[in-house]
């Protein structure tokens, strides 16, 4: 059974007992916050393993959570879904250009969310298995480590969030080969993830952005998708 905490932020009590009452029965532990301010003091102090994060709050709405949390050494790490309401696309977008790393539109499936939590957490916990020279691999003068979660560029830390970290290593580990955005996002969220195509390219611009002058790695493949170029 899971041992992992997870924190519910959420201004409707029913939704916080849905979600509390069907987490709880995979064995998590649940920590909840109704405001946005309530959650980031949570998040400091008790270190989370995942945030459910429902975008429309009072006071600091979820995608001013999000930044703050994502800016902050202390919280960087912690996985973010964003939970939204239909027609929020575009706040969806910033989430995730900001650094969440999944979300859900209300209403939705209970085990739908449970299988959303459980692949993001199996993931992190995959990164951390193991701490061995085969957890890192190098591109030119970018070093990967899988096990610590950390890419260098000529020595220099690359912050980047979960989802862009993940989808990196996917691309380094098959240097060359073309992936749609649909193979890109099976691999680094599992198969049947609904997620609209431009969520993909926001993950690949917000990559870019950060590997700088290195974003060149990164390869654009008109009318297919996107590759690590070859060197």
């Amino acid at each position: 059974m899971p041992r992992e905490t997870i924190l519910i932020v959420d201004d409707e009590e029913d939704i916080v007992e849905l979600i509390r009452y069907n987490l709880k029965s995979e064995g998590y532990t649940i920590l909840t916050a109704g405001t946005g301010e309530q959650a980031i003091k949570i998040a400091r102090q008790s270190r989370p393993d995942l945030i459910v994060l429902d975008l429309m709050l009072p006071g600091i709405d979820g995608l001013e959570v999000t930044r703050y949390l994502k800016n902050n050494d202390q919280t960087a790490q912690i996985p973010i879904v964003m939970v939204t309401a239909k027609g929020e696309e575009s706040d969806v977008v910033t989430g995730l250009e900001l650094g969440a790393n999944d979300y859900i539109s209300k209403p939705f499936s209970p085990r739908e969310l449970q299988a959303r939590i459980r692949a993001i957490l199996r993931r992190r916990r995959k990164t951390g298995e193991t701490d061995t020279p085969a957890g890192i691999c190098q591109a030119g003068d970018m070093v990967i480590d899988r096990a610590r979660h950390v890419v260098t560029i000529q020595g220099e830390p690359v912050d980047l969030t979960l989802s862009e970290f993940e989808l990196l290593c996917f691309l380094v580990d098959k240097k060359g080969w073309v992936f749609t955005r649909g193979q890109i996002m099976d691999a680094i969220h599992g198969e049947n993830y609904a997620v609209t195509e431009r969520s993909v390219d926001v993950i690949i611009v917000g990559l870019r952005k950060k590997l700088k002058t290195r974003a060149s790695y990164i390869e654009t493949v008109r009318g297919v998708g996107y590759r690590f170029r070859d060197q």
